[in-house]
């Protein structure tokens, strides 16, 4: 079961999703590709550990994500009693592209969606919409734009469920939970 949750800066997001991180009654694998190149940032990352369960495990992987998800997976007698909850897709993407490169990135990402095509246990994915505006008018900005909703599309479209969160409430786009 593959969830997704999108939403702009602050709109509750990351709290829905957590909420269905702990309704699954699962164990819950946090996997943050957040990094502090900034202050601001560095409390952000604070913000959201101090806003999580402690039961809760956490695995920092900021670019090798796919890795990271087969890994949890691989071992059959705790698939299906695990949640793995990814906060969040676009700082991967940023991650990818700003650390190593265009070609790096394609690649994880062709990586990241061979292994949900598999996945045999619940995972929940966090990322920022940023494409319901203008188009950016610097290069690197619209091509992370373009990654990023690219890469919404294909998470999407295998995904059970998507959730775009406003203003802290769900909208519900998409709901196939069979």
């Amino acid at each position: 079961m593959i969830e997704l949750f999108l939403g702009g800066t602050r709109s509750g997001k990351s709290h829905l999703a957590e909420q269905c991180a702990t309704a699954s009654a699962l164990d819950v694998v946090y996997i943050a590709t957040a990094t502090a190149g900034d202050k601001q940032m560095h409390d952000r990352i604070v913000g959201h550990q101090q806003s999580r369960p402690q039961t809760w495990r956490l695995i920092e992987e900021p670019l090798y994500l796919s890795a990271v998800i087969d890994q949890q997976f691989a071992a059959p007698d705790t698939a299906d009693r695990q949640c793995l909850l990814v906060d969040c897709l676009t700082l991967w993407l940023s991650n990818c592209l700003f650390q190593r490169d265009l070609a790096f990135y394609q690649a994880q990402k062709q990586c990241l969606l061979h292994s949900l095509e598999k996945v045999p246990g619940k995972i929940i994915f966090v990322s920022n919409e940023t494409n319901m505006g203008v188009i950016p008018m610097g290069e690197v900005s619209r091509e992370f734009c373009d990654q990023a909703g690219l890469l919404h599309q294909e998470i999407a479209a295998l995904s059970n469920t998507v959730t775009l969160a406003v203003a802290g409430l769900a909208h519900i786009l998409k709901n196939n939970q069979h």
